[in-house]
């Protein structure tokens, strides 16, 4: 019988080719869509991970509470036994000291005279001897992290102390060059004023506009020096080495690790989870009911399409469920038919629109849309390419509703076959 059905189908193209190009249509938007929207949600956990919240954080309890303002002096103190502790803990875990400052980089003319000054925000990193955790294989560098190595524009990392990183269009506002002396100056861990000369060895490009317009990243141990931070961190960043953990588990970690430190001292060491940093939570929360709102909406736009096209067709073959009637075919059997017709387009519309939306969000996850025009100005951490991703749920999504609501349409439109009196059948033939 579904041979049948196949063959009529494609025999009869005005009963199958608008409906499925419909559906094929409707699926594509879907997986495009779903792609996307996951895309973007991927990117915001991925930059905040990497550059704000890490997978969890270590700080001091007064350091998180103050953390806006980067309270330095509020740091964590001997880091090192911190680090030791962290790593015996959670040894498939890489473990990354780092420092948040903020001050202002001022650029010397030939006379050694102020020719420019701006703010910045200052990173000190492991760069040029990290600290290597209990798991070795599990190791993944903070030029990894930074992907430093693709997103240089010019010179090169620091290849020794007091060389230092500038985003692209802070070197390009302050007309720096590789090689050029810029002083910083900022506060020290304990109030003092902290000034320190650095070397440009190069300068980098993240593609997110908050971070390229005002950034200054150089070795950790340079920061600790110019800041009087000896053995101290403002923070340190967790990320899994062998598996990824999200969610409860993170905040499960988190638990263990919080109830195992000194409950009355202001500056034990607190690990906060990636969930709750930030207002990560919510806005993942609210972002993934926004994203069933819009598909749910686009689910029903096509089934009422759909049903409006059954719809059609079953006003188009009223003769034809007549004769059948006629020459003695139950409602129901005639209702079943239609059905399986309208699964057969579903199946034919969905497997096509999944392709051509795969296809779509492969495009998009490979070279994905420049946004960078939109961002200028934004302090948000958003990257200026933003991409779709493909997961395995894009395989199937398209199914829900271009098998789904073809049926549905169907049915609805199909009741029709039930009001058809067999008593009139041959007036109507007559006729």
């Amino acid at each position: 019988m579904i041979r049948f059905l196949l063959k009529g189908l494609l025999r009869d193209r005005s009963r199958s080719l608008f409906p499925v190009l419909s559906v094929s249509l409707g699926v594509a938007i879907t997986v495009l869509l779903h792609g996307w929207l996951n895309g973007v949600q991927q990117m915001m956990i991925d930059t905040n991970a990497r550059f704000q919240t890490g997978f969890v954080r270590v700080m001091s309890q007064a350091y998180a509470e103050n953390e806006d303002i980067l309270p330095n002096d509020l740091a964590l103190l001997h880091s090192d036994s911190v680090l030791q502790d962290l790593h015996s803990r959670f040894p498939d875990w890489n473990w990354h000291p780092r420092i948040r400052f903020g001050g202002l980089i001022d650029v010397p003319d030939n006379l050694g005279e102020t020719r420019a000054q701006t703010s910045v925000l200052g990173w000190g990193l492991e760069l040029l001897h990290p600290t290597l955790p209990a798991a070795g294989e599990y190791y993944t560098s903070e030029k990894a992290i930074f992907n430093f190595e693709p997103a240089m524009v010019a010179g090169h990392l620091p290849e020794k102390p007091g060389q230092v990183l500038l985003s692209y269009l802070l070197a390009e506002d302050l007309a720096l060059q590789p090689g050029d002396t810029v002083t910083i100056i900022g506060s020290t861990m304990y109030a003092g004023m902290a000034v320190q000369n650095f070397t440009v060895a190069g300068f980098v490009r993240f593609g997110i506009q908050a971070l390229d317009r005002r950034v200054l990243i150089a070795d950790l141990a340079d920061v600790q020096y110019a800041l009087d931070m000896e053995n101290a961190v403002g923070e340190i960043f967790g990320y899994p080495g062998d598996a990824l953990f999200i969610g409860d588990s993170l905040r499960a970690m988190a638990g263990r690790y919080n109830n195992s430190q000194p409950q009355d001292n202001p500056f034990r060491p607190m690990l906060v989870a990636l969930p709750d940093q930030m207002g990560l939570d919510q806005l993942l929360d609210i972002y993934d009911i926004f994203s069933f709102v819009i598909i749910f909406i686009f689910l029903l736009v096509m089934s009422i399409v759909l049903w409006n096209a059954g719809l059609m067709s079953g006003i188009r073959r009223y003769g034809e469920i007549g004769v059948r009637l006629a020459i003695g075919e139950s409602h129901g059997t005639i209702y079943k038919h239609m059905l399986y017709e309208a699964g057969l387009i579903g199946i034919i519309g969905s497997v096509s629109g999944t392709l051509l939306g795969l296809s779509a969000a492969w495009y998009l996850q490979t070279y994905g849309i420049d946004i960078s025009a939109f961002m200028k100005n934004t302090p948000m951490m958003i990257q200026d390419i933003v991409r779709a991703r493909i997961t395995r749920f894009s395989f199937i999504i398209g199914f829900i509703p271009g098998t789904g609501a073809t049926i549905l349409g169907a049915a609805i439109s199909g009741l029709g076959i039930y009001r058809r009196q067999t008593a009139q059948l041959f007036k109507e033939l007559e006729t």
